[in-house]
């Protein structure tokens, strides 16, 4: 039989075991609930920002598939628009590089391709143009095409655009590709890297465009 001693032991015991799992317990909430909150977050902007039916136009994917795409601090989200996000479909695509995310003069702008995107990127049906700013009220439009050789690798992974001129820091320009949307729902993550004038120029990594098709 156990002893007053080790009854009062085994009792003391039992409560240091609970107050250690409510410790823990809280301890855990506590690193949960910033999480819970940055997925709400995501949710929402995922609500607000997603797809547009097709009737409308596609606009910029949502937070919370960037979050998933590319956790590196360094990612940056740069907007787009498409006149379609359907499968197969014929749209218009606006790769925008804004004002703020560029801080040097351009004369140069790659854009990297995933080497399973098989949509069809033909240079004749590109073009490199000053837009206006598109938003919730309107969608984005060129205001003046900007004279530019446009390329595509062989191998389809890469777009070159070098201007006539070099594209100064102020205003927003677009890369215009007329296309026909890729195959399968899924996602495709573009980089952009634009050079400076200059031959010891290198290429700098301003930020990716995420498109969604459905």
């Amino acid at each position: 039989m156990p002893t007053p001693q080790d009854t009062s032991l085994i009792l003391h015991l039992g409560e240091f075991i609970q107050a250690a799992l409510v410790a823990m317990h809280r301890s855990l909430l506590q690193r949960l609930m910033p999480c819970a909150a940055a997925t709400s977050t995501l949710l929402i902007s995922a609500c607000l920002g997603g797809v547009i039916p097709a009737s409308s136009s596609a606009q910029s994917t949502t937070g919370l598939m960037e979050f998933r795409w590319n956790p590196d601090r360094n990612y940056r989200k740069l907007y787009y628009f498409q006149t379609s996000d359907t499968e197969n479909d014929r749209s218009d695509w606006y790769l925008t590089l804004r004002e703020e995310d560029r801080k040097i003069v351009m004369s140069k702008l790659t854009v990297t391709v995933p080497d399973f995107f098989d949509a069809k990127l033909k240079p004749e049906r590109m073009s490199f143009c000053r837009t206006s700013r598109g938003g919730i009220t309107g969608r984005s439009r060129c205001l003046e095409e900007i004279r530019a050789t446009i390329e595509v690798t062989k191998d389809q992974t890469s777009i070159e655009v070098l201007p006539n001129q070099p594209v100064p820091t102020e205003g927003d320009y677009s890369l215009h590709i007329r296309l026909f949307n890729p195959r399968g729902k899924r996602m495709y993550q573009m980089n952009a890297l634009i050079q400076a004038p200059g031959n010891m120029s290198i290429p700098s990594y301003v930020g990716s465009w995420i498109i969604d098709i459905d």
